[in-house]
């Protein structure tokens, strides 16, 4: 019989149920796993842009999916990331820049073996378990950058250096415990070192007062 009208609803020739629309707790979620992923090296910096812009704009469940669908799980306790701390993780790359900045998990123990290679270590929003990370160098040009906070210092005794430079300005609040002790070891020639705090924004530098100017006796 033509002129049959479907149910409301419903399109002709469709009975699947509605895709279920995502909430904000979904989007926050799938960001997380994300930043998880991209701190682990499993994706490049352009593909966390990328999936991200996606995550903040999917509508439904199902377009969130897709996002994650070749990630390893991670599960979320309270709001905030939980996930396998790696007793080991060894880098070893040439020629291409690493980066571990965001949310990322810090092992135990981490290895690096780079030639050419920039190098930085982001722990102001790392996941950080345990008190102490060993970092056992094999790098060879370029830097190494460590981006500190409050409560955690870097200890280079026990590294060797052949021909390079070393600077560390520890990110320091008299207040803070010690949260992380950062011990580096092995050996680094033909570049840098550097430990630093995270850059102040330029709107910090500009609601700063200036100082009174001495007045004369």
């Amino acid at each position: 019989m033509s002129g049959e009208i479907s149910p409301p609803g419903k399109s002709p020739g469709h009975d699947s149920p509605p895709e279920l629309r995502a909430s904000h707790t979904d989007r926050d979620r799938v960001v997380d796993v994300l930043r998880v992923a991209a701190g682990d090296g499993r994706l490049t910096g352009a593909e966390l842009d990328e999936r991200l812009e996606a995550a903040l704009s999917a509508r439904t469940v199902s377009e969130l999916a897709v996002l994650t669908a070749d990630l390893p799980p991670v599960s979320t306790s309270g709001g905030a990331v939980v996930a396998e701390v790696k007793d080991v993780l060894r880098i070893d790359q040439k020629f291409s820049p690493v980066e571990r900045v965001g949310r990322w998990i810090v092992p135990r123990r981490l290895e690096l073996a780079t030639e050419f290679c920039e190098v930085t270590l982001d722990f102001t929003l790392a996941v950080i378990t345990q008190d102490t990370l060993r970092i056992d160098m094999d790098m060879r040009g370029k830097t190494l950058t460590l981006i500190t906070r409050p409560g955690i210092v870097v200890d280079a005794d026990a590294l060797n250096l052949e021909f390079s430079k070393l600077r560390i300005r520890q990110a320091h609040d008299p207040h803070a415990p010690v949260t992380l002790r950062v011990e580096l070891a092995g050996k680094k020639s033909f570049g840098r070192v550097v430990v630093r705090g995270p850059r102040r924004a330029v709107g910090h530098w500009l609601r700063r007062k200036p100082k009174p100017l001495p007045t004369e006796d």
